[in-house]
Parts: structure tokens; C-alpha cells; sequence
């Protein structure tokens, strides 16, 4: 697959990632009345839906990495050059911005305005990282026993994160910033995003150490 159809593959599913996940958040706040936990169950269950979705159209072209964090484990893997990685989280971060303008635009809103939604604090950032070290874990740990099921799989830890997790689980930096440049149900403060992806990044590097090791690749076989 060339690569032009790879970063378009990886830009445009960030892209719809995002709609989804902000989209759904507005649709979610204005219908539940006031009540957060109805908003969040609407929220988490759109984003799980959106993703199976999402990653059985582009898997097949670019991997379906939508986040940089599983793009950097990838490479470390050797599951793809280590020179595609830049333009990857490129157009994942732009494919980001253009979800939330598409996800604004959808509901009357500014395309772009700051989140005043705080997230800080030892709580949240440790959250990041164990929602980063989750997502990792499930893609290495399926990838390298039962491929078809990656899709579903990451999905459900997905929405399980929206709930286990203090921070709704980003797990992802180029959500993270994108989610900045929105102020509404899923929003964060542009001042916590810095916290949030240093977790990210350090949860996933610990979980592609782990999960390598738990899952060694095999070797071939040679007659």
C-alpha cells in the first residue's frame, strides 16, 4: 500500500475518531438532563462503536493507529519504518483538529474554542497512564494471538476506560490536543494536556516492554 494511502487512511480515521467521540459528547450532554453518568454510558458506548467501526475500514490500509502512542510501538516492534513515524503522527494530530472542527460544525458551535475543562493532578495522570498501558497491552497481546478480535477487543477496553479511569481515558496525544481546542463534555484545559500525554507516553512504553516480553514473536521454522 503506498504511503499517500496510508496517511490519508490514518488522517481521515482520526478525523472521524474525533467526531465521534466530541459529536457524541455534545449529543450525550444535551439529551441527558443534567445526569453525567447517562452522558458518559452515551459517550463510551458511541466511542467503542465508532472504533470497531473505524479500525475494520483503515486496519487494512494503515494499521488503524489513530494515536501516536501506538504508532511509536509499532515502530519499536519493527511493525513499520521508523522514518514513517513522523508523518503518521502528523496526520494523526491534523486528522484530530479536523474531527473537533467537523464535531463543532455538526452542532452549531465555534470551530475551534479552548476547553475550560480541568483535568489535573496525580489522580488523572496516573489514570493516562494505566488507560496508555491497557490499550497497548490489548493490541500487542491480540495482535500476536488472535489478529481478527484486535478490532473488538480494543474497542471494549476502550469503553470499559471510559469508566475505570478518573480521566475517561484519552490514551491517546493527539486526542488529547485536538480535545484541548473544544469546550464541551470531553474537553481539557489546554494547561493539563502536557500532564496527560507525558502518562500516555510513559504508559505505553512500559507496555510494549511488558507485553513484548509476555508475548515473544516466533521464530520460523527452518527444515
Amino acid at each position: 500500500m503506498s504511503m499517500t494511502r496510508r496517511l490519508v487512511s490514518e488522517g481521515l480515521g482520526t478525523a472521524f475518531l474525533l467526531a465521534v467521540v466530541l459529536g457524541s459528547g455534545i449529543m450525550a450532554e444535551r439529551l441527558a438532563g443534567g445526569n453525567v453518568a447517562i452522558a458518559l454510558l452515551a459517550n463510551a458506548i458511541a466511542t467503542g462503536a465508532g472504533l470497531i467501526a473505524l479500525i475494520l475500514m483503515f486496519g487494512t490500509i494503515s494499521g488503524a493507529h489513530f494515536n501516536p502512542i501506538v504508532t511509536l510501538s509499532e515502530a519499536y516492534q519493527k511493525n513499520m519504518p521508523g522514518k514513517e513515524v513522523l508523518p503518521y503522527i502528523v496526520v494523526q494530530v491534523l486528522g484530530a483538529f479536523a474531527g473537533v472542527a467537523a464535531a463543532h460544525a455538526m452542532f452549531d458551535a465555534p470551530l475551534f474554542f479552548a476547553s475550560e475543562h480541568v483535568r489535573t493532578g496525580m489522580a488523572q495522570w496516573w489514570s493516562e497512564f494505566v488507560a496508555s498501558f491497557g490499550l497497548i497491552a490489548v493490541i500487542i497481546s491480540c495482535n500476536r494471538s488472535r489478529p481478527a478480535v484486535t478490532p473488538f477487543a480494543v474497542a471494549a477496553y476502550i469503553t470499559a476506560a471510559y469508566w475505570f479511569t478518573a480521566s475517561t481515558s484519552f490514551a491517546n496525544p493527539a486526542v488529547t490536543l485536538a480535545r484541548a481546542a473544544s469546550n464541551t463534555f470531553a474537553g481539557i484545559r489546554p494547561v493539563d494536556t502536557p500532564g496527560f500525554i507525558i502518562a500516555q507516553l510513559l504508559g505505553a512504553a512500559v507496555a510494549t516492554a511488558v507485553f513484548c516480553w509476555l508475548y515473544p514473536l516466533k521464530k520460523p521454522q527452518h527444515d
